[in-house]
């Protein structure tokens, strides 16, 4: 695992907790200035935890697919929790509960929309990684399938060049075959006088 990844995921476990904290602590807050103040912390703290998540989304995306899958499982889970976040600090900050709990609703369907994506986003990258892996397979064939070829023709122009060499060995053994018989005739006839 990345010890970038680990490094941010630990400041934001950290940030987490001191937000939840802190969201239950204004909860319970009845004095508007120390309310605000807190609010205003979360808020800090929020926009904090948003940076951690794209850092760690970023560094998950540059590491090996095997390693890549698991950390991105865990970035889902703490963007549901950042989002659980969100909507504890829009609930602190709503006028009313009604209307924490109409933009609760459609905080939800917006994180379920992100997420799809995300996952889509996910799966096409993976698509694409494994496409490019095969075009390189398939290039690498292609190159050894062009060097089988070269040496192939290399090859046979050596055995034409053996076979000429042989022909005309065979050729000149043919005219010292006939050069000796002639010879030999000679000799005999030369000998038989």
């Amino acid at each position: 695992m990345s010890q970038v990844f680990e490094g941010y995921e630990r400041q934001y476990c950290e940030l987490s907790a001191n937000l939840s904290r802190k969201c239950s602590s204004a909860s319970l807050l009845s004095d508007k200035e120390e309310k605000l103040q807190k609010i205003s912390e979360i808020k800090t703290g929020i926009d904090d935890a948003d940076v951690l998540i794209r850092k760690m989304d970023l560094e998950a995306r540059s590491l090996q697919p095997s390693v890549k899958a698991m950390l991105l499982a865990k970035l889902r889970e703490y963007k549901s929790d950042l989002n659980n976040l969100k909507k504890e600090f829009k609930r602190l900050t709503s006028p009313t509960a009604d209307q924490a709990a109409r933009d609760d609703l459609l905080e939800t369907g917006r994180a379920d929309a992100y997420l799809a994506s995300s996952d889509q986003r996910e799966r096409l990258t993976m698509s694409v990684e494994r496409l490019n892996e095969s075009s390189d397979r398939i290039r690498e064939s292609h190159r050894t399938v062009l060097e089988t070829e070269e040496l192939g023709v290399s090859i046979l122009q050596d055995l034409h060049q053996q076979r000429e060499t042989l022909l005309s060995s065979h050729k000149r053994l043919h005219g010292v075959d006939n050069a000796i018989d002639k010879i030999v005739v000679i000799l005999f006839y030369k000998l038989s006088r």
